[in-house]
C-alpha cells in the first residue's frame, strides 16, 4: 500500500512517499480502507520534534513511529473474527490517538477505539478533519464544565481547535466571543460566534470584558496579560501549550488572587465522544472548515502550507 513515511526529524522532505506492507487486522480489529486523513499540528510537532520533549516519547534520536496521521474517514475493507460492533463495507470515521498511521492506504484499528459510522450527509474530506480540532475542543469544554450563559473567549478561532471549539461553545449554550485576525473574522462569524474581535486591532485583554472560561488554541496568547480579562474563579484553557506555558499556567493557578483553573495537558477521547461528534453533524451543528485539499502525494506541500500557521481551519489529505 501507499504511506507517507518518515525515518528522521526535519523539515517537510522528511516525509517520503514509500510502498509498505498492508496490514492484517486481529481478532478484535477492523481492516479501513483510508479515504481521507488531515494535517494537523500535531503531526507537524512530530515530524519537527518541537518541543524536544516529544524525543522523550517518541523516540531521543529518531523516531519510532514512522508514519504519521491521526485522523480518518474511510470504509471498513475486513473485519477479525471477533468484531461485532462493524461489518464489512461500513463507512466509518475517528481518530487513532497515540497508534497515528493514517497517512497511509490503510489502518487497522481496534473496535472499540474512537471511531463511529460516518455521517452520510458530507464527504469523507469534510468529516475526517472533524476528529482532531473536535476531540481537543470537547475535551476541555467538558473539563471546564461549561454552563449555559456563560461567557467564552477562544483565542485563534479561525484554526482547527478554534473552528470546533466556537461551534461547541455555541452548542453548550455559551456567549462566544472569538478571536482572529481580519481574514477570518467572517468566518468566525459564520460559525456561530456572538462577537468577534481582529486582534491586529484590539487587544481584547485591554477592552475592559471579563469572561468566564478563556480558551487559548494556538498557544499565542499572553497568559499573563488574559489574566485581566478572566472572572473570579474563571478556567483557562491551554490546549497547545508547551512545556514552559504549562509550568506558566500551573504556577499562575497555584498564585492568582482569582483563584482560576488552568487546564492543559494530553487529551483523551472515546467512540462516545465521536458519536457525539457524529451526532453534531448529522444535527449540522457542526460544520466542518477546510481551507485546503492536497493528496497523498503532495503531502510535503501540505506541510509546508500549514507550518506557515496561517490555515483556516483544516487541511485535507484525500487518498485514492
Amino acid at each position: 500500500m501507499k504511506a507517507i513515511v518518515y525515518t528522521q526529524y526535519g523539515s517537510p522532505e522528511v516525509l517520503e512517499l514509500r510502498d509498505v506492507e498492508k496490514p492484517i487486522p486481529k481478532d478484535n480489529e477492523i481492516l479501513i480502507r483510508i479515504r481521507a486523513t488531515a494535517v494537523n499540528s500535531g503531526d507537524v510537532r512530530l515530524r519537527k520534534a518541537d518541543p524536544f520533549a516529544v524525543r522523550l516519547f517518541f523516540g531521543l534520536f529518531k523516531p519510532k513511529i514512522n508514519l504519521l496521521g491521526s485522523v480518518f474517514s474511510g470504509e471498513i475493507e475486513s473485519i477479525g473474527s471477533g468484531v461485532q460492533r462493524f461489518k464489512v463495507g461500513d463507512d466509518v470515521f475517528g481518530h487513532t490517538d497515540m497508534s497515528f498511521g493514517t497517512y497511509a492506504s490503510y489502518k487497522c484499528f481496534p473496535e472499540k477505539g474512537s471511531i463511529a459510522l460516518k455521517p452520510t450527509t458530507i464527504t469523507h474530506q469534510e468529516v475526517a478533519v472533524i476528529p482532531f480540532g473536535g476531540t481537543t475542543a470537547l475535551h476541555f469544554l467538558k473539563k471546564a464544565s461549561i454552563q449555559k450563559s456563560q461567557k467564552v473567549l477562544i483565542f485563534g478561532a479561525s484554526g482547527a481547535v478554534g473552528t470546533a471549539a466556537v461551534q461547541l461553545a455555541k452548542y453548550f449554550g455559551a456567549n462566544v466571543t472569538g478571536v482572529c485576525s481580519t481574514i477570518n473574522v467572517d468566518l468566525v462569524k459564520s460559525l456561530g460566534a456572538d462577537k468577534v474581535i481582529d486582534y491586529t486591532k484590539e487587544d481584547f485583554s485591554k477592552n475592559g470584558e471579563t469572561y468566564d472560561v478563556i480558551f487559548d488554541t494556538v498557544n499565542k496568547m499572553s497568559i499573563s496579560d488574559s489574566l485581566r480579562s478572566l472572572k473570579v474563579c474563571g478556567t483557562l484553557i491551554l490546549s497547545a501549550a508547551g512545556f514552559s506555558e504549562m509550568v506558566q499556567g500551573t504556577w499562575t493557578s497555584i498564585t492568582s488572587s482569582k483563584k482560576i483553573k488552568v487546564l492543559n495537558g494530553i487529551i483523551s477521547h472515546t467512540a462516545e465522544d465521536i458519536n457525539f461528534l457524529k451526532m453534531l453533524i448529522d444535527a449540522d451543528q457542526l460544520k466542518p472548515v477546510i481551507d485546503r485539499t492536497y493528496s497523498l502525494e503532495q503531502m510535503v506541500e501540505a506541510h509546508t502550507y500549514v507550518e506557515k500557521g496561517h490555515k483556516k481551519g483544516n487541511i485535507a489529505i484525500e487518498i485514492y
